[in-house]
Parts: structure tokens; C-alpha cells; sequence
């Protein structure tokens, strides 16, 4: 039973430690289940800690203690633990009486390190690190024998039966979750009884566990409080760790597989030993509640007796929901077993029991097997309102037929697909959003009505109709068996007359007609098509099963699903296996351009694109906060059907007479003030600035260009030269002989912050027109981005550009905005950006978002600066113009207008701004929040204004991590910028400040 304890005062602890250990310190309370503890800070800036423990008459327990910390010290040094000190008459133990109750004292040495409580955020490879320090411990301890360590102690978990008695004073729900795992662990005894046994800690919990103080990557660095250890059986040890690994996550299986994962890597587990895990860590939470409830009436002011109740509540809650067996699968796969114990015997009898798939398909002539594409990447698939349309996909498959009418098509085992990565399939994981978008089964695309037949003999198990919006819609479960047990066969988007025909526990003979393909309206609104699976354990499930699973998972379910082509005579495979990341990056190193980057320490490998989301190879799918260039949303099925029509039919230069060109430039010229009513056509945004500057230096017969700090207009020669980006960066080689750089018009944290700022930044291009005079020089033009993307979404201040333009064209220059970055409707309150400061340019150029990603950029300038650089020289452009980049054009445009892209901009721009102003209430890390509309930034600094670039790039990766990509830049690359595209919708803003403040609350975050 637990003692009831006396305090004792910090100076009375002090005092202990100068009589007893000769020590002159310092104490503060520490937190303490049975013993009274205190950390001791010596003199000379050593640590401890003093450990006073109530007498009993069997003190055998406390030199058990010593010595198992002395077995360990010679075993291992992996991880950091307490040791023993003596006192001053060379004792580990001293007894003594205070205020007539004896005590026993001692004190270990202080472990340096964070407690796990205390670390956030609690990673993956953390979690794999905790297992592998539990495990040493654990295999250490194998050969250690203690007369006391064979002791009865209620967090035993082998005396978890002393909870019974205590279910009633639960909740009718909290009874029900106890309940389940007393009675698991109670029909478990015979098979529990038998495991091995050791000597164990028996309690790393969260509060025993010390990090590193590696804030990035972190790893356990040591072990304490081996005041629980106990002789019982091993496996105890590791469902108690684990308990505390998988508090207060989404995903607790998950995060149970990473500690098992690094466990099994120092004390191989058994097969026996894994097959019971799962209940002895719903045991070690409900022995935990329990506890706690106890405690509470016992001592209500100690607050460490129940401080983990709330999220062991949580964890059993989450626990009970995870299927036994699944949960068994995945730690076998953890540890290197197949993940179901009867997947190598069912394969060895799916080979010597093969049948053709004419006995599946018996009416259809089959010559030949056709394995289509339907991954997420697939072309085949087109766009989302293509795949997600069953007539067009319908139609799509018999074209496919018609060119080989023997052939069936098939697909599926393994594939992630796009279909699945909606919200329906979507959970929260430990890393952020999670999708069931890999595919369990094989597809026979096939015509609805066509019969399907029995592949072996069986029993029916399952006859079930799915509502049309899930899985299968009308499904079929046969029962099989083989040489070593029980296997399932799925079939689903049948006809409902299957549904009729069929009943539970009807014998089926191989060959028999069982079923008939659905049509699309029956099958769950798909093109018709049997879903054929295999199944090793249905997992409990009477009404239906996975069809599809997270990738994440999939090691565990291709053991339980095995691959249905392990039956069929023919081959199911796809003829052609995609390039591996390793593969492709590797290619990526040796033959493409060695300057060529790829972003993030592990790059993504992205294969599709739907509105404002990325999604990778595996079906996850990013919240793209980084790409401006798909204006309208990433492959947004207007503009790719209005390239598609075009494509179809011409493509070629303007030197031939198009109405697209016509189509596209009177729209475009409806945007822009009346002044800039001659356009150029390019391909890109550096095209557009080249031409540009071009423009600016043939029609005033001069070379200087002014041009901003950290400013960036593309990668060609002339945009190269007015990139401070570029030249002042990493491999550039200093400003050019013509170039004249403007400080950068910061506000926040430049040369110039007060109310005047705009003025005197403006000044400076003053000082150049000044200067150049000297030396007999006049200005060509000044070139800027309306607002500054690369040097941190900067918003240039009042009169800035006014007082610019009027020094520039005082001399005789010519004025260049640079829309690229900031124009269609970006702003919000304006269609561009130059015109939130009451100037017009003389001219203005555009890149890729005018096509939505499409090669195609304009420069738009007046009549006199078109007909001054008419010199009878021809411009000419081969791609430039052409009747598919001016189809894609007018359609982005058209879209702006018909969904109301600006308004959204300023709607949706608005609520993330003021979000942001109000975590950074929270956050002080966040320096300033800026721009308009969907053109946002936030810098990272410490108060006084210093930046944070490393803070800034942890925020981006973590952020990655999480789903939502975003990207730095800036001077000192401390800002994180926001340029989404247009589609960006207030619930994508309100999930990435939920994420920000995810993030924000991290220890790395937290400290600088």
C-alpha cells in the first residue's frame, strides 16, 4: 500500500547533506512517488539527488537498488544513470530518525537532461531512440539476480489482477475500457505465465526519461528512478515504456511500433512475447488510472500521484480502439517477423494452387492481361474532374479495350491513388494529416453485368451492402481454407441482386457463379469493375474491410492482404516499376545541372497537383503555401482542358493571323490601366524582364539601371545584372559595372524605419541620378518587384515608388514594375500590386502565374515606349504568343472573374493577416507580419530585431512534416513567405496557423 510520507524542508535536506556526505549545497523539492527527493547543486556547481525513504522492517530493497545500478554501470555505458554515492563513513545507506520516524537516506548522482514530460516535439526517431535505451537496460539486466528483487508490487504488471475489485468506481464508459483489457489479460494467464523473465526497471515513464538537449534532433541520453525495478516478465518492461511513448498522440499504434522497433534492436523479442503486448499495455494504463483514482483520495495535494491520469485516460481510449491482432501484425513487422504468422505457408500454398482467370471470368475471351496505371501520378487518370467522373473513366477503359478486345484490364495491388486522398480517407497521424490512399486489392476493369465465379471452394462469411459513397457498394466475403488455417476472399461493386441471391453460410464451389459486376450507379459511383482481395484476418470485421490503407502501413497489410497475382496463372504485374527516389536523384546528380537544388534535407517526391494541395507519391498531400505560379489553383481543369482543345488543334508562331492572341490581349488589356496598352509576348518571367530592360537601354541610348537590394528578375544575362539576389548572393560575383543597387525599402528592420521612410529610402536613387552626372552618366530606367518576394515579402513604404519614378523620369528614364511575383489579382484590393501606390509604370511585366504555370509571361508598356523601340528591327518570339500559351492565358483570367479570385484574395488574405498579427501575440519570435492579400511574410528574430534564419528553416521543415509547405528567403533568410495560389480557402488558412502554432509552442522555437 502506499505510505503517507512528512515533508521535510529544504534547509532540514541541506543539512542532511553536509552531515552525511561532507557537502555543502543547495536543495530543491523534486517530484517523488514513494520517496521523498530533492536536487542537490553543490558549492562547486556539481549535482544530485537526495533520495529519503520511510523505514520498513525489510530494507533488503534499498541494496538491491545500489547494486543493480553497480550491475549496470558495468554492463553499459550507452546511456547515462544514476550511480550511488557514499556517504561520509563509506556507507550507500544511512538510517536516521527525524521527528521520531525513521528514514533512510541516500543520494545518486544527478543525470543530465530534459525530461521526456518536458520535450517538444516527441519524434519518430525519438520515440526509436527511447526503445533502443529501454532495450539496453533491459538486456543488461538479463544475467543480474537479487533475493529482493522477487517482490509483490502493485505496479508489477504480473499482479495487474489487483485492479478487478476496483472497476466499479469508474463511469459506466471508463468500466467498459477496463473491463476489456481485465478480461483480455485474465483469458491470456496460461500463455502470459510462461514468458521470460527478468529483472526489469519497471517504470520509464515521462518523468524517468532525460533527452538530450539536442532541441533538433534529439535522443534519450539517460534512465533514472530505479525504485520499481522487479523480477517479472521481460515484456513488461516495454508495454510500460511504451505506455508513456504514446501518450497524448493521434496515432498510438504507431508510435508503440517506433519504441518496439528500437526495443527489439537491444532485447530481441520473442514471437510469444509479441502476441501478448498489446493487452499488457492496456493493462499498464488501466493499473495506471487506477492508480490515480486511488491516489487521489489517499493524498489529494500530491499532484505527481496523478499527473499522468488525463492523458492515460486518453491513451486507453485510443488503445481499446486499435485492433488486437493488427496491433500483434505490426509489432511482429517492427521486428523483422512477417508481419501475420501465416503469410509464408498461405504463400507456398497459393503457388502449388494457382487458377486461371478464365475460372474467374469464364464469358470473357482472355488472351492477355493489360495492368493499367491509376497511381497518383498517373496521366492516364487526367485531371481530378476526369477520374473522379465514372462515364469518363468508363470511356477512357474501352478505348483502352477496343484496341485489343482479348485483352482484361487490371490493376491496383499496392497502387496509391489519388481517388483516396479526400477527406473520407483522411486522419490525423503523429506527423500531421494522414490518407488511406494505398490500395489493397487488384481491380478486373471489366463490363458491368459480366459474371464473376468462385476462385476455390468456400463458404460465404459476408454479404454486405455498402452505401454508394464507400468502398465497394454491394461486397462479398468468401471463406477459404489451406493447409494451415482460414483465408478470405473479397469481391466488391457487385450488382444488389448479389445481394439477394447469396447468404451467410452458403457453400460455394469453385467455378460457381457468385456474383455479377455492378453498374456505376449501384457500385459506389465507379466505372464498373470487380475489387478483388485477399485476406489472412478479417481483424473482427463482420459487415466489411479495409480496402485501402495507409502507406505508412503497408508493410503490416501486404501481410494480412497478400498479393491476389500469387494465385492467377497469369501475370498482374505492371511490366514497368517506377524509378526509386534514390535512382532518380542520383540521375538527377550525374546528368542534370549540378546547380540544379532540390528543397528540403529529404526532398519530396511530388507527382500531382489539385488546387492549392501537392501530393506525393504516396498519397500525401501538402498544403502549397510557396507556389505563386499556379495562380489559379495546380492543374485547375479549365485551364487544362482550354490547352488541351488548343494543343489539339494548332499550335504555331504569330507570324500567322489567330484570333487566340486577340482573345487574349484585349482581356488582358481590360486589367490594366489605359496607359499600358501595347503587349509583348514571352515564355517567361526573365524573358519578360530581359525584354524589359532591352526596352528601357534602346530607347534611351544609356546603360545605368537602378534596381533594389536583394531584388530578383530572372536568370537571363540582363536579369541576372539587376539581381542583387543573384550577384550579392552565394556564387555571384558582385555588382555589375552598369547596376546601381537601392537599399532595401524595409520598414521594420532597414536603414530607415520612421513615418518618413519612403522618402528617404527614395532619396538614395536621388544620390545615384547625382553621381552619375559626375561621371558624364544618365540613368537607363529602375527596375523593381511592387513588392520584394526574394528579399522577404517586403513592403516597400509611402511614396517610395512615387518619389522613384519622378527621379527616374526626370532624367529621362523609363519606369519597370516587375509583376511576376505580385500581379492577377494577388493583392486584394488592387488587380496589381504597383497600383496600391498611385503610380503607373511605363512598364510592366509578367511571368508564369498569367498561365497558371504554363510557359507564358507579357510586357505590357505605352504607346510611345512601344513606338520608340520600334527601330525596324524585328522582335520576334517563336514560342511567344502562340495560340495554346494565349488560350491558357485568357482562361486564368476568365477564371479570376468567374470564382471571384480577387475579392477571395482580399477575404481570405485579410483573415490569415490578422491571424498571424495575433499569433505573434503569442509568439514573440514572430518580428513583423506584412503585405496584402495572398502575398504575406513573417519574420523570426529576438527582440531586439536580431534574425533567426536557423529558427526560420527548423519552421519550414517541421512545417513540411506536418504537410504544409512553405518557404524562407530574405536577406538573412529568417522570413517565411505566403504566396499560395488563388484558391487558397480560409479553412487552408485556419489549418496552417493551426499548424504554426504547433510549431511555434517546439522547444527549438522556444529558444533562442
Amino acid at each position: 500500500m502506499y505510505v503517507m510520507v512528512p515533508l521535510i524542508s529544504t534547509e532540514k535536506a541541506s543539512e542532511l547533506v553536509f552531515n552525511h556526505f561532507g557537502i555543502t549545497s543547495e536543495t530543491t523539492p523534486l517530484p517523488g512517488d514513494m520517496d521523498i527527493n530533492f536536487h542537490v547543486k553543490t558549492e562547486s556547481g556539481s549535482e544530485a539527488v537526495l533520495k529519503i525513504s520511510e523505514a520498513t522492517p525489510d530494507t533488503g530493497y534499498l541494496d538491491f537498488q545500489i547494486e543493480l545500478l553497480q550491475h549496470l554501470k558495468k554492463k553499459t555505458r550507452a546511456i547515462a544513470l544514476p550511480e550511488a554515492m557514499a556517504t561520509s563513513d563509506a556507507s550507500y545507506i544511512k538510517t536516521l530518525t527525524l521527528n521520531g520516524t525513521t528514514y533512510q537516506l541516500r543520494m545518486l548522482s544527478w543525470v543530465p537532461g530534459r525530461l521526456w514530460a518536458r520535450v517538444n516535439p516527441k519524434t519518430t526517431s525519438l520515440r526509436k531512440s527511447l526503445g533502443i535505451a529501454a532495450g539496453t537496460i533491459t538486456c543488461a539486466l538479463q544475467d543480474f539476480k537479487h533475493t529482493h528483487a522477487q517482490r509483490t508490487l502493485e505496479w508489477d504488471l504480473a499482479e495487474a489482477a489487483w485492479t478487478v475489485p476496483y472497476a466499479d468506481r469508474f463511469s459506466e464508459e471508463e468500466q467498459h475500457l477496463i473491463l476489456h483489457f481485465q478480461r483480455l489479460f485474465k483469458s491470456l494467464q496460461k500463455k502470459y505465465e510462461t514468458l521470460p523473465k527478468s529483472v526489469v526497471h519497471n517504470d520509464i515513464n515521462d518523468y524517468n526519461i532525460l533527452v538530450s538537449n539536442n532541441l533538433k534532433d534529439p535522443e534519450v541520453a539517460g534512465i533514472i528512478d530505479f525504485g520499481d525495478a522487479v523480477y517479472t516478465q521481460t515484456i513488461n518492461d516495454a508495454a510500460i515504456t511504451i505506455c508513456y511513448a504514446i501518450m497524448e498522440l493521434p496515432d498510438p499504434l504507431a508510435a508503440a511500433a517506433e519504441v518496439v522497433k528500437g526495443y527489439h534492436s537491444e532485447y530481441p523479442f520473442s514471437e510469444k512475447e509479441l502476441e501478448l503486448l498489446y493487452v499488457l499495455i492496456g493493462m499498464r494504463l488501466v493499473v495506471s488510472v487506477t492508480k490515480s483514482s486511488l491516489r487521489k483520495e489517499e493524498d489529494p495535494s500530491n499532484t505527481y500521484h496523478v499527473i499522468s491520469e488525463k492523458p492515460a485516460w486518453q491513451a486507453l481510449q485510443k488503445w481499446a480502439e486499435v485492433n488486437n491482432n493488427f496491433a500483434h501484425y505490426t509489432f511482429r513487422n517492427a521486428c523483422g517477423y512477417p508481419a501475420h504468422p501465416s503469410e509464408e505457408a498461405f504463400k507456398k500454398w497459393a503457388l502449388s494452387n494457382t487458377i486461371s482467370l478464365t475460372t474467374f471470368f469464364p464469358t470473357q475471351h482472355i488472351d492477355s492481361v493489360t495492368v493499367l496505371d491509376m497511381s497518383v501520378g498517373s496521366t492516364l487518370l487526367g485531371n481530378l474532374s476526369e477520374y473522379s467522373d465514372p462515364e469518363v473513366s468508363e470511356f477512357k477503359l474501352k478505348q483502352f479495350s477496343k484496341t485489343n478486345p482479348t485483352t482484361i484490364l487490371a490493376n491496383g495491388y499496392l497502387e496509391t491513388r489519388p481517388f483516396y486522398t479526400t477527406e473520407a480517407f483522411k486522419s490525423e497521424g503523429n506527423n500531421g494529416p494522414q490518407y488511406r490512399s494505398t490500395h489493397l486489392g487488384t481491380d478486373f476493369w471489366v463490363p458491368a453485368q459480366t459474371p464473376i465465379h468462385a476462385p476455390f471452394d468456400g463458404i460465404v462469411k459476408i454479404v454486405h451492402h455498402n452505401d454508394y459513397d464507400k468502398d465497394y457498394g454491394p461486397m462479398l466475403i468468401l471463406e477459404h481454407t489451406f493447409t494451415e488455417g482460414t483465408f478470405y476472399s473479397l469481391y466488391g461493386h457487385l450488382t444488389l441482386e448479389t445481394l439477394e441471391q447469396l447468404n451467410v453460410g452458403d457453400i460455394v464451389k469453385q467455378g460457381q457463379q457468385i456474383a455479377r459486376i455492378g453498374e456505376h450507379f449501384e457500385n459506389g459511383n465507379w466505372a464498373p469493375h470487380l475489387h478483388f482481395q485477399l485476406i489472412l484476418d478479417l481483424l473482427g470485421n463482420n459487415e466489411n474491410f479495409n480496402g485501402v490503407a495507409f502507406p505508412s502501413e503497408i508493410p503490416v497489410w501486404k501481410s494480412i492482404c497478400p498479393d491476389p497475382n500469387l494465385i492467377f496463372k497469369e501475370n498482374l504485374s505492371p511490366s514497368k516499376s517506377s524509378l526509386s527516389e534514390t535512382a532518380i536523384i542520383d540521375f538527377r546528380k550525374e546528368h542534370l545541372g549540378r546547380s540544379l537544388s532540390l528543397s528540403y534535407s529529404k526532398p519530396l517526391h511530388i507527382v500531382r497537383g489539385e488546387g492549392a494541395y501537392l501530393i506525393d507519391i504516396e498519397g500525401k498531400k501538402y498544403l502549397d503555401t510557396a507556389n505563386n505560379v499556379n495562380h489559379v489553383g495546380h492543374q485547375h481543369p479549365r485551364v487544362v482542358a482550354a490547352g488541351q482543345q488548343q494543343m489539339a488543334v494548332l499550335n504555331t508562331n504569330t507570324r500567322y493571323l489567330h484570333e487566340e492572341i486577340i482573345n487574349y490581349a484585349d482581356a488582358l488589356l481590360k486589367k490594366l490601366p489605359k496607359e499600358l496598352s501595347v503587349l509583348h509576348f514571352v515564355n517567361s518571367g526573365s524573358e519578360a524582364n530581359e525584354l524589359a530592360l532591352r526596352m528601357a537601354r534602346s530607347i534611351t541610348g544609356r546603360k545605368e539601371i537602378m534596381a533594389i537590394e536583394v531584388g530578383y528578375h530572372g536568370n537571363t544575362n540582363a536579369a541576372m545584372d539587376v539581381s542583387s539576389y543573384k550577384f550579392d548572393g552565394k556564387g555571384g560575383s558582385g555588382k555589375p559595372e552598369h547596376t546601381h543597387i537601392l537599399p532595401l525599402p524595409d520598414p521594420y528592420r532597414g536603414r530607415h524605419t520612421d513615418a518618413d521612410s519612403g522618402s528617404k529610402y527614395a532619396s538614395y536613387a536621388k544620390r545615384h541620378i547625382e553621381h552619375l552626372k559626375i561621371i558624364d552618366e544618365k540613368v537607363a530606367g529602375f527596375i523593381g518587384e511592387s513588392m520584394v518576394s526574394c528579399g522577404g515579402q517586403i513592403v516597400p513604404p509611402k511614396n517610395y515608388f512615387k518619389k522613384i519614378y519622378q527621379y527616374i523620369r526626370e532624367e529621362g528614364g523609363i519606369c519597370i514594375a516587375d509583376e511576376v511575383q505580385t500581379g492577377f489579382g494577388r493583392m486584394g484590393k488592387t488587380f496589381w500590386a504597383f497600383e496600391l501606390y498611385d503610380v503607373i509604370p511605363d512598364i510592366v511585366t509578367m511571368g508564369k502565374p498569367a498561365g497558371n504555370g504554363h510557359p507564358l509571361a507579357v510586357v505590357a508598356c505605352t504607346q510611345e515606349i512601344a513606338e520608340a523601340f520600334d527601330t525596324g528591327m524585328e522582335f520576334f518570339n517563336t514560342f511567344g504568343g502562340n495560340p495554346v500559351s494565349c488560350a491558357i492565358g485568357r482562361t486564368v483570367l476568365e477564371i479570376i472573374d468567374d470564382e471571384g479570385l480577387q475579392q477571395h484574395a482580399l477575404d481570405v488574405g485579410s483573415f490569415l493577416k490578422n491571424e498571424l498579427i495575433a499569433l505573434q501575440e503569442e509568439f514573440p519570435i514572430i518580428g513583423d507580419v506584412r503585405g496584402e492579400g495572398l502575398f504575406l511574410g513573417f519574420e523570426l528574430n529576438t527582440t531586439e530585431k536580431k534574425p533567426l534564419p536557423q529558427h526560420a528553416a527548423y519552421l519550414a521543415d517541421r512545417m513540411k512534416e506536418l504537410g504544409i509547405l512553405m518557404s524562407t528567403d530574405g536577406p538573412d533568410y529568417n522570413v517565411l513567405k505566403i504566396k499560395p495560389p488563388m484558391v487558397f480557402s480560409k479553412d487552408n488558412a485556419k489549418e496552417l496557423i493551426f499548424r504554426l502554432k504547433t510549431v511555434f509552442a517546439e522547444d527549438f522555437m522556444t529558444t533562442y
